[in-house]
């Protein structure tokens, strides 16, 4: 079966700014929504007097399935992409999946916690798969050459327009009255329907300035998707052929687990370890604006340094910072290791989306990136979940029978402390197996591959 043609672009760098500007849209519900508001929301509103171990277990477990169910999704859907010439399509589906159910959050009542966590997974979901498309149309705006800057201003403007309108939606809490709000509560739900419109809105940049691929395959939906599952099964094996190809996706695996872990348990880690929710916010504001040129930075710096050797730069600090997060005691101290990560975050980020697209065919460039967008979302099913268990198995086992109030709060605690010490195996194993790949010869095995069809 002939592979979909790439389109013609006429205007490449209308395309290039239409896809970065989809990471401006939907950076504001990893911000907003997973990374600040609704851990605080779900902790505070939805699980109010919940042992906070078992509430971070519980939203560790609700982010996990929902990256299962991508997971599982991702490979099949981008298959039925490349071969029907869907990508765009498929990226728009997600897209206001996502939009509604953001706006959906909204209007979940106090007692309702476990509808507010059904909700906020079909959102995760909506994001993450729109993630999958929006992913695999890079190698289609972007020319070879460029590739590791054009990934690197999509981070950028992810971290400007997330961190903008997190920050209109910070003040919007922190003095709710000026806006009409009763309480910090209602602008938190206001602030979840700021985001749909935002996503929503913006993304229409993106829809129209990101060309549509030629339509291929017309079948019915249930044929493509037979179809698309064969040629997973396809690609699993040639994934399996290429060594250096699989070692990668390993590699990613293990650490954007702690980098996605990170993003998503940062808030919860906080308050449970008592940091006021306002320190918290203002610490991820910092993240946002000091990820914006550091993408950028991060972008030349692989093309003059080295794409492997940046991102074993953001592994290291990634490293010092989860050994620092565990002991560290004062508000200041969260403020300083939020601006180190947004050092590294969207740097790390760009730089191994952009390095995969050279380990790939491009004729199969979606299905490639359900597999690696698979392996980030299996990762994020990891990393909360090591977190929630190591907590309450700690817990469990330091807490004596008859425990006193100090001594539940000292073991409540230290549980926490260690559950993000869990964290660093990850990024440890990611830099070991990271160690062994190799680019030129994964190029020279994609060619071995390719050869035969030629």
């Amino acid at each position: 079966m002939p592979s979909i043609q790439q389109p013609n672009l006429a205007c490449p760098k209308r395309a290039i700014w239409g896809w970065a500007l989809y990471d401006w849209a939907n950076s504001a519900f990893s911000t907003t929504v997973m990374a600040v508001f609704f851990p605080i929301l779900y902790k505070q509103y939805w699980s109010q007097g919940i042992d906070v171990n078992v509430s971070t277990f519980r939203l560790g477990m609700g982010n996990a399935l929902a990256s299962l169910i991508v997971a599982a999704m991702a490979p099949i859907l981008g298959a039925v992409a490349d071969r029907s010439g869907r990508r765009k399509g498929l990226l728009i589906t997600f897209t206001y999946l996502g939009v509604l159910m953001t706006a959906c959050m909204a209007l979940v009542p106090r007692e309702h916690g476990f509808i507010a966590l059904l909700i906020y997974g079909c959102g995760v979901v909506g994001f993450s798969g729109s993630i999958v498309f929006y992913d695999a149309l890079l190698p289609q705006v972007a020319p070879p050459q460029r590739i590791d800057q054009v990934s690197s201003l999509g981070y950028a403007l992810g971290y400007l327009g997330g961190g903008l309108l997190l920050a209109f939606n910070v003040i919007m809490t922190i003095a709710p009255g000026k806006f009409g709000l009763a309480d910090a509560t209602q602008a938190v739900k206001v602030a979840f329907f700021t985001v749909a419109l935002w996503w929503g809105l913006f993304a229409l940049i993106t829809f129209a300035w990101v060309p549509s691929e030629p339509r291929g395959l017309r079948l019915p939906l249930g044929r493509q998707i037979a179809m698309g599952w064969q040629k997973v099964k396809g690609t699993l094996k040639k994934v399996r052929q290429l060594k250096v190809l699989f070692t990668f996706l390993l590699a990613y695996w293990c650490y954007i687990d702690g980098v996605d872990t990170i993003v998503r348990m940062a808030v919860d880690y906080g308050m449970s370890i008592g940091f006021d929710r306002n320190d918290l916010i203002a610490a991820l504001l910092i993240t946002q604006f000091i990820g914006f040129p550091s993408a950028l930075l991060f972008g030349q710096l692989g093309k003059h340094w080295g794409v492997r050797r940046a991102i074993y730069l953001a592994l290291a600090i990634y490293m010092a910072v989860t050994l620092w997060g565990a002991f560290m005691s004062r508000p200041i101290e969260f403020y300083l290791l939020a601006a180190v990560i947004g050092l590294v975050q969207g740097g790390i980020q760009a730089l191994s989306r952009s390095y995969y697209a050279r380990l790939i065919p491009r004729e199969q460039c979606t299905e490639f990136y359900g597999f690696y967008n698979m392996l980030g979302k299996f990762a994020a099913i990891i990393g909360p979940v090591l977190m929630g268990l190591t907590g309450l198995l700690t817990k469990r086992l330091l807490l004596p029978a008859a425990p006193t109030a100090e001594q539940i709060h000292a073991t409540g605690l230290l549980a926490t402390r260690l559950s993000i010490v869990s964290v660093l195996v990850l990024f440890i194993a990611g830099g070991l197996l990271f160690y062994f790949v190799d680019e030129t010869k994964g190029k020279q095995e994609l060619a071995r591959i390719d050869q035969p069809s030629a």
